[in-house]
């Protein structure tokens, strides 16, 4: 019998597994009704009254960059306009503003795939991390507790070959259901867009922007089932993966961050892995340390704003992934199993 097909009839044939394959379409079944529910296909005055709103929002934007320009160019002066205007006037150009207003943003009670579809996305990956540090826990986990790796030792006595084999089938079997899932959930609430709410400017920019989140969620799910494979491995047992992330969650992501706000830390968010996780899910993450002005003179205006970038982030995350299979790896070769 070949290994990696025993090693995917075990995972498919666990009740966790399968309890987890319900409640994920479960969830699905959830969002879509309630989503369903409370939007409608808007009528044409509704169309024509939203498409007006947006245009006048977005002459606002115009006003109010033209604005800050007159005020930087010495037309007017500061008390004429207000003193709200940041130090550069480009910030608030509607050119290279991330959105602009369209007529969705003003039609309540109306589901817009194109508004809404990369927040249901970002939904729907945090519920397959979830999914894959769970069953990735769960399947070494249950195994090494139970004896299961033992018995399997004797079918095929190499240790790192069995080890290797159940992770690959782990992120292969996650990896499949994890694109199944996000397609299926994507194509439902395209239907919706297209029966009971708008479409939207579905663009070409629209779908790579998508694809993207798309794909560096996957990579998400991929790590987090390797985290969660890696660290129950190294404890023997399934809890020993919850009890790692809540302890982190709690000492360092709470009591951390409190102790360095305390301390006055130059950018604290740099030691959180939630904050790399953000970044790299967005692309770009901005934190405000109040250290980065201390220093500016009278008069300066100083933002006090720092970038993580995705890069950065996805190498930090690569490394602690990294770091923890290679030593479950190691402690799985040497350990005693009985």
């Amino acid at each position: 019998m070949n290994l990696v097909r025993a090693e995917v009839e075990r995972l498919s044939a666990r009740r966790f597994v399968q309890l987890m394959v319900v409640l994920l379409v479960l969830a699905f079944g959830v969002t879509a009704a309630t989503t369903l529910a409370g939007s409608h296909k808007p009528n044409a005055d509704e169309v024509a009254s939203a498409r007006a709103k947006a245009v006048e929002a977005r002459r606002g934007m115009e006003s109010t960059h033209q604005a800050c320009l007159d005020r930087q160019n010495g037309l007017t002066q500061p008390d004429e306009r207000g003193d709200w205007y940041p130090a550069d006037c480009s910030e608030l150009d509607p050119l290279r503003a991330e959105r602009l207003p369209v007529a969705a943003d003003f039609l309540p009670g109306v589901f817009s795939f194109a508004k809404e579809a990369r927040p249901l996305l970002y939904f729907l990956i945090a519920f397959l991390v979830l999914f894959g540090f769970l069953v990735g826990a769960s399947y070494i986990g249950a195994d090494l507790n139970s004896g299961g790796v033992v018995n399997l030792l004797l079918w095929r006595p190499r240790r790192l070959t069995v080890l290797g084999a159940k992770l690959g089938t782990l992120l292969g079997g996650v990896l499949v259901v994890s694109v199944l899932a996000s397609l299926f959930y994507l194509a439902t609430f395209w239907v919706i867009g297209q029966t009971a709410g708008l479409a939207g400017r579905l663009s070409g920019d629209f779908w790579r922007s998508l694809g993207a989140v798309h794909g560096r969620g996957l990579v998400l799910v991929l790590l987090a089932t390797a985290v969660g494979f890696a660290i129950a491995a190294l404890g023997r047992h399934t809890s020993a993966a919850l009890g790692a992330v809540a302890a982190y969650a709690v000492v360092w992501e709470l009591g951390g961050r409190l102790v360095l706000e305390i301390v006055d830390a130059r950018r604290p968010d740099l030691l959180m892995l939630s904050s790399h996780i953000g970044a790299w899910l967005t692309g770009e993450a901005r934190f405000w340390d109040s250290q980065l002005c201390a220093g500016s003179r009278p008069g300066v205006t100083c933002e006090g704003f720092y970038s993580l970038t995705w890069g950065p982030a996805l190498l930090v995350l690569l490394l602690i992934t990294g770091g923890l299979t290679a030593a479950a790896f190691a402690v799985f070769r040497r350990r005693d199993l009985v």
